[in-house]
């Protein structure tokens, strides 16, 4: 009975994630990753991994959205896919090596840098904060580079980068339009070498729940992927009848009391 339970939490969990992707354009690891954690330690996991499975989920999550958004911006040609082949080695590699590090860092210093970070995500929705178009795109190095450093982050917070790539590309004189599609497609690289990476990393790690292949959770990432895919389009065609600067700045809140909650799930 208490196992149905969990189920239903990671269905309710879906649809939540599913509607503000669609309705702000927001990638689902930040209110997965604390929403998680909390449950997972609420269900008796060991604490000293409940971080790093709650990323490995979130990051397997974010593979089927992420190649649905890529889909639905290339339609519209808002893909610049020379930027996309470009940052990709680096996002490749800097994502799978990033996973080894949060795999080697505990949970509580893990869940720290995860909610600093969240709330600079937060602070910058709520301050609106865009970054002035200033410069040219760099060269393919420069791009690696940049990549690298997207992945890195990315992997030990659970994101699709665009809370990084879209204020980078937009200072690089890229449209915003463009900007958008192209880090929705870098997502999926992301996406897929995080989730490696956690597989990797927590095969064979000890105290693992029953139905988990290394740092990834199977309940959670079929019941939160299948549900959210649904949700999506629904707050896709309510993001031009609700005011959504309003809806971001109330998401910003909801963001920083998930982080809370998470914060004190861990340490009390």
């Amino acid at each position: 009975m208490t196992f149905d339970i969990w189920w239903l939490s990671y269905l309710v969990l879906g649809a939540f994630v599913g509607f503000f992707a669609g309705l702000l354009g927001v990638g689902g690891g930040g209110i997965m990753v604390p929403v998680l954690t909390s449950l997972f330690v609420a269900q008796g996991f060991p604490k000293e991994s409940v971080v790093h499975l709650a990323l490995g989920t979130s990051m397997a999550a974010i593979v089927l959205t992420s190649f649905a958004s890529l889909r639905a911006h290339h339609r519209h040609g808002a893909v610049r896919w020379d930027v996309v082949r470009h940052i990709t080695p680096g996002i490749l590699l800097g994502t799978f090596a990033a996973t080894f590090i949060a795999s080697r860092v505990p949970s509580k210093p893990l869940a720290i840098f995860f909610a600093c970070f969240m709330a600079y995500v937060s602070l910058q929705m709520l301050a609106n904060i865009k970054p002035k178009p200033s410069r040219a795109l760099p060269g393919p190095l420069g791009m690696s580079a940049v990549g690298m450093g997207i992945g890195g982050v990315s992997a030990l917070v659970a994101i699709g980068g665009g809370s990084l790539s879209v204020p980078f590309m937009t200072w690089c004189n890229v449209k915003v339009h463009n900007a958008i599609g192209t880090s929705a497609a870098i997502g999926l690289p992301i996406a897929l070498a995080g989730t490696v990476g956690y597989l990797v990393n927590g095969w064979g790690a000890g105290g693992m729940p029953p139905l988990s292949l290394g740092f990834v959770y199977l309940p959670a990432l079929v019941l939160v992927s299948v549900v959210s895919m649904y949700m999506a389009p629904t707050g896709a065609k309510l993001a031009h009848r609700l005011p959504v600067a309003t809806l971001k700045k109330i998401f910003a809140g909801v963001l920083l009391a998930l982080c809370a909650k998470m914060l004190h799930a861990l340490f009390f």
